[in-house]
């Protein structure tokens, strides 16, 4: 069974030979090697590259264990680029590598040399590229596995499969299993001992509890505004701790660098400016969400939200949260003023989506609450709302189209239905 990933294909194929080096980064077993060593690998050999011109090292590999040494993975390489025609030198796990940076840098001159390299959360982030590269490091990250994704490789149909998806995620390796006992004990221990554990150890995290209880705290806040101030209220109140608001600041970023949560800042779309705070955290995985919570708190339409965003951000969109101010006259005449939001307004050059996750829109007085904000928007984007309800795309007398979850996740142009 090989899932194709081809938007991630076709990132790397479109930076080939651009003279930097490719990093693929992403929350861990998100199939980073796979897409490297598999996919694009592949590809190169169906388009008429030779074996011999692939250099592939998987550093994490004991047999590999003496290419971890700088000059010997210099040596080696060199040895290997015997002609004038193009080389392509993959390197997995760059990390394992002793003074790395160095010799990415080294390798870059080798003029007929295209290179790829990934690496892994705790020592190696996108953060790290744009430091240690300056310029020369072109990130393609990856996202776990979408639904359109994650139904290919899914035996069922796409109810059941929105139900699994919703509940255990996207990362590849949960697809394959086939107990709920293997993926529930498969996240949960994922969670606790590599990404918790990463995160510890890269910054000598002495307040481990403290960590976790953050990160339980915004696991339950999925699809809620938020922010630092909030949460230290919620450590004094629910937890009694006196953890400071810079140490939840720092905890929160440290989250962000290892891809485990995301935020989404509000947008103020009449001032066409941000608003600082409070904003939005969602997870890169609904499935890890749910472990982190030992799945007890399985609200779909929170997590419908969740999943949404992780959608559009995976289409290559920046999402922010919108906000909108509607002005008028009370019953009585009194002029009011009020702040109505939009779940996400998406951004991708051009182009603004404005996108309304509604779950369900079981009658008229629900269908005008979800339209409010949308119809206050006066430019003339597109607006949006998704619906869990399996319906035709509809456009109403206000210009606002309405679909089915299934067509947003599963048609590739759906932004344009």
């Amino acid at each position: 069974m090989e899932i194709k990933r081809n938007k991630y294909l076709n990132d790397l194929i479109n930076r080939m030979h651009n003279g930097m080096i490719k990093v693929i980064t992403g929350i861990r077993r998100s199939g980073k090697s796979y897409l490297l060593f598999k996919i694009f690998k592949n590809y190169l050999l169906e388009h008429g590259v030779a074996a011999s011109h692939i250099i592939a090292i998987e550093l994490d590999q004991r047999r590999n264990k003496k290419y971890r040494d700088p000059d010997a993975i210099l040596d080696y390489i060199e040895s290997l680029v015997e002609d004038d025609e193009q080389y392509y030198i993959m390197l997995d796990e760059v990390q394992m590598l002793q003074e790395f940076e160095e010799v990415l840098n080294s390798l870059l001159h080798i003029g007929n040399a295209d290179i790829y390299v990934t690496g892994s959360n705790s020592k190696f982030l996108s953060k790290d590229v744009i430091t240690e590269f300056r310029g020369r490091g072109d990130e393609v990250h990856i996202y776990p596995l979408t639904f359109k994704e994650f139904m290919e490789a899914y035996d069922g149909d796409i109810y059941h499969g929105w139900a699994e998806y919703m509940l255990y995620g996207g990362l590849p390796l949960t697809v394959t299993m086939k107990t709920e006992e293997q993926k529930i004990r498969y996240l949960t221990n994922l969670f606790d001992e590599t990404y918790l554990k990463d995160i510890i150890d890269r910054h000598h995290i002495d307040k481990k509890q403290e960590m976790e209880d953050l990160v339980n705290i915004l696991a339950s806040a999925v699809g809620s505004l938020t922010n630092p101030p909030k949460i230290e209220a919620t450590f004094r109140s629910e937890i009694q701790s006196n953890i400071s608001l810079n140490t939840i600041r720092q905890y929160i970023e440290y989250l962000e660098d290892a891809f485990i949560i995301n935020k989404a800042t509000r947008y103020n779309v009449k001032g066409r400016k941000y608003i600082g705070t409070p904003l939005k955290y969602y997870f890169e995985d609904v499935g890890l969400r749910n472990a982190r919570l030992g799945f007890r708190q399985v609200e779909e339409t929170h997590l419908m939200e969740n999943i949404i965003y992780n959608e559009l951000r995976s289409r290559g969109y920046t999402v922010d949260v919108g906000v909108v101010e509607k002005r008028g006259k009370d019953e009585n005449g009194k002029e009011y003023k009020k702040q109505l939001e939009i779940d996400f307004i998406a951004n991708l050059g051009s182009r603004r989506y404005y996108i309304q996750s509604a779950f369900s829109m079981p009658t008229e007085k629900k269908r005008i609450r979800e339209k409010a904000s949308l119809v206050n928007v006066k430019d003339s984007f597109k607006k949006i709302i998704v619906v869990k309800d399996v319906i035709n795309v509809t456009r109403d007398e206000d210009g606002i189209t309405t679909m089915s979850i299934y067509d947003f996740l599963l048609k590739e142009n759906s932004l344009e239905l």
